[in-house]
């Protein structure tokens, strides 16, 4: 098998894999399970970067014991439509979605709820909390501060994480819409799959060392730093940089993370901060009801009818059409769930490592 060359697998034998390997380390089942769920939703929706791919990262983290797999989260301080939640340095895989459960709880006894979390790790795919509060009719947002990989405007040195942004509102009869963006120019998991893949990087998603643009995936990582949204001041760099500012102040100084250049590594090739300004990763978790603001029936038709027009609304010149935000995922979803998922090489081969070493059968 090539770099170049992908094999596809079932999403139920990646859950299953993935859940076994969580549970391996001790990781209680329900808590593999819902981490596994997390996974599979990155794999089925398109968003490479944030499934099986991570899970060797997950595997190092916990064989290293840099991240706690029986933790005990708590909320250490709190008012009917707001929390701060200790995640007990577990595996955000597992505290994000608690903790995006206490927020969608406090929403529906409240009317909104807003839940600022410390002391986590890597949270995974962002989209996946709203997309369970679209489950519920409620508007989910979600947000989250990692390892700082990104420089700021004008800057060459990583100080941000990615910080993505997610959130999403429910249709009646269409899809609904789902927002779930990196601050950043790309994702870090992109710049990983390229690595992988034996290609270069776009202009715009990063810098090499001195501070210039660079294209070779390997010279950001040898201590480059990756471009906020938007890129430089005439192209709306600042823009991506006060989206990531926004983030990691929600996420991380509200709750008492480590935020800018202080978050902890992810993976172990990741640099570890010389000093500490917190506890853990930092995520930020809101919920609304929408009938606290217009009856709910209501407002789905008006998004279909946004969705509609948006849809028919006139297409550039050679492009394929208007799409609505989340329909790349949907469509990836529907043809995946079916079909399967591609992984590259550089993927199945970290899978096999992890069998061999946890004696799991992935093949």
């Amino acid at each position: 098998m090539s770099a170049a060359e992908t094999r596809t697998y079932p999403i139920e034998r990646l859950h299953e894999f993935s859940k076994r390997v969580f549970e391996s380390f001790g990781v209680p089942a329900p808590d593999a399970h819902l981490a596994a769920d997390v996974l599979a939703t990155a794999d089925l929706r398109g968003i490479d970067s944030h499934g099986v791919a991570r899970l060797h990262s997950y595997f190092d983290m916990l064989a290293l014991g840099r991240i706690n797999p029986r933790p005990s989260p708590s909320i250490v301080r709190e008012t009917p439509s707001t929390a701060t939640f200790d995640g007990d340095n577990g595996l955000g895989l597992v505290i994000g979605p608690k903790a995006n459960a206490l927020a969608m709880d406090k929403s529906q006894a409240a009317g909104s709820g807003w839940v600022s979390v410390r002391n986590s790790n890597h949270f995974g795919l962002a989209g996946y909390y709203p997309l369970q509060a679209l489950k519920r009719d409620l508007i989910g947002w979600a947000m989250t501060n990692s390892t700082s990989l990104v420089a700021p405007l004008w800057g060459a040195e990583r100080m941000l994480g990615t910080n993505p942004i997610a959130i999403a509102f429910p249709g009646k009869l269409e899809p609904p819409i789902v927002i779930d963006m990196a601050t950043s120019a790309t994702a870090y998991g992109k710049i990983e799959i390229t690595l992988r893949a034996g290609k270069p990087i776009p202009d715009g998603w990063a810098l090499d060392r001195d501070g210039q643009p660079a294209t070779d995936p390997q010279s950001m990582i040898d201590g480059g730093a990756m471009i906020p949204l938007g890129g430089d001041r005439d192209h709306g760099g600042h823009k991506g940089y006060c989206l990531a500012t926004m983030v990691d102040v929600l996420s991380c100084v509200l709750s008492g993370a480590n935020w800018g250049p202080f978050a902890p590594p992810f993976a172990l090739r990741q640099e570890i901060p010389g000093k500490s300004v917190g506890k853990g990763i930092g995520h930020f978790f809101g919920a609304m009801r929408i009938d606290g603001f217009i009856d709910v029936d209501e407002f789905k038709c008006q998004i279909d009818a946004w969705v509609r027009v948006f849809r028919a609304s006139k297409p550039a010149r050679g492009s394929p059409g208007v799409q609505i935000p989340g329909d790349p995922e949907r469509l990836a979803e529907l043809y995946r769930r079916n079909n399967g998922v591609p992984l590259a090489a550089a993927v199945v081969a970290d899978l096999q490592d992890i069998a061999v070493h946890t004696r799991i059968p992935f093949e």
